[in-house]
């Protein structure tokens, strides 16, 4: 009513009243804001959590058992290239082993025997025989002249007979007679005589050999001499 005043003790208390009421309301909707925010603590440890997870080679997290299976994996990969170096040296010591032992068997194996020589050919002491081994050393020694073209000049010269002896012929008169199978005078023997043969003129296969080289020298092959040469 106008003019109409609450005593002061009454205006003080209700002042009191009004001011709790208000106490009250704030509080309230502080209480409300907490709750329904999330808390700051409980923030950094979600993001703790997530940051200790374990991260497979993929780059996405893991649990502890994928992690412990990838750790597996991953020794028995180092066991296995270690068991590749150890196979691959154990080949190599094996190789050297073996190439060491054929080494040693060779260097301790007996010496080859040397293959035997072959015999020298055996000569019938006749005409036959003569002539062909003179005809062995003519061929060893470059000289031409054949079985045929042999045979022919020594049967007429002497007919087959070593010692045959020239006592006739202006040779014979000049003191120097030719003798032998093919009729060889000393000088021409001592110029043609053929090195490994006998020194002997009348030596049937130096005779030979002898008359064969001179023949070479002046007709070109004995084969070639068909009279007195």
């Amino acid at each position: 009513m106008p003019g109409f005043s609450l005593p002061r003790t009454a205006r003080i208390t209700r002042t009191h009243k009004v001011s709790a009421a208000l106490v009250a309301t704030a509080s309230c909707a502080a209480a409300l804001a907490l709750t329904a925010a999330p808390s700051n603590a409980a923030t950094p440890a979600a993001h703790a959590s997530a940051a200790v997870k374990p991260v497979g080679a993929n780059g996405l997290p893991v649990v502890a058992k994928a992690q412990a299976s990838e750790d597996k994996k991953q020794e028995s990969v180092s066991v296995a290239d270690g068991l590749k170096v150890t196979a691959v040296a154990e080949q190599g010591h094996a190789a050297q082993q073996a190439a060491n032992r054929s080494t040693e068997r060779k260097e301790i194996a007996p010496p080859k025997e040397a293959a035997p020589k072959p015999a020298a050919p055996r000569y019938a002491n006749n005409l036959d025989g003569w002539i062909r081994q003179a005809l062995d050393i003519m061929q060893s020694k470059g000289i031409p002249g054949s079985y045929e073209g042999l045979h022919r000049n020594i049967m007429r010269e002497s007919s087959g007979n070593p010692n045959a002896v020239n006592d006739w012929d202006i040779n014979a008169r000049n003191g120097i007679p030719s003798k032998g199978l093919l009729q060889v005078i000393q000088p021409t023997f001592d110029t043609y005589h053929v090195a490994g043969t006998a020194d002997s003129l009348t030596d049937p296969v130096a005779n030979i050999t002898a008359a064969a080289n001179y023949a070479a020298h002046r007709y070109g092959s004995i084969d070639n001499v068909n009279s007195a040469y």
